[in-house]
């Protein structure tokens, strides 16, 4: 039984998962973004957050504490540097995990985990819960009210588009004729030549 047993496994031994979280929150703490699983990610946030908690106060014994779990001078200069000025008198919260989808190899569910101070664009599909698509993937699913707001504003400009669209069309088809114009040449060009041999 797992019980007050805090945290993950993620199918790894405890060194093994030990030094995984360390290397993402090295590469979380330098890039200020990565993408990895969804199950990663998780097990990251509460690694990670009071570590930066602690890079707040910059004194020698906080400095150590921090080093123990992440083993790299880089990661602490930047963490205790430009990160602890960047998330000033925020009380916590400091990643945001943002689902990407699966991955198109194994399956795998992927997320995109990142330090909220370096991103000012707040995520646009928050709160909706679901995909908002169909089972089949054709993108017609549920609309939300901003979204059916801007097919509105964009169906009074329907007009610009369709003549455009046209445009286009008509182009495409006078290529095409060109082509067949070009390749029927071509055929009688071989027919003159295998006439004369």
């Amino acid at each position: 039984m797992r019980h007050r047993k805090k945290g993950k496994k993620i199918g790894r031994t405890a060194s093994h998962r030990k030094r995984t979280l360390q290397s993402l929150s090295n590469a979380l703490i330098e890039n200020k973004s990565i993408t990895t699983t969804v199950a990663k990610a998780k097990a990251l946030r509460p690694f990670v957050e009071p570590l930066i908690t602690r890079a707040k106060e910059d004194t020698q014994h906080n400095r150590r504490e921090v080093f123990r779990h992440l083993q790299s001078n880089d990661a602490i200069d930047e963490l205790f540097g430009e990160v602890s000025d960047r998330v000033g008198d925020r009380p916590g919260g400091y990643t945001r995990i943002i689902k990407l989808g699966q991955r198109s190899g194994d399956g795998a569910e992927l997320a995109l985990i990142e330090l909220v101070d370096y991103n000012d664009v707040p995520p646009t599909d928050t709160g909706q819960g679901g995909s908002g698509g169909t089972r089949r993937g054709s993108g017609k699913g549920r609309r939300t009210s901003t979204e059916e707001e801007q097919a509105d504003a964009s169906s009074s400009g329907d007009s610009s588009d369709e003549e455009s669209e046209s445009v286009e069309a008509d182009e495409a088809t006078a290529g095409k004729a060109s082509a067949d114009a070009e390749q029927d040449e071509a055929g009688e060009e071989e027919e003159a030549e295998e006439d004369n041999t």
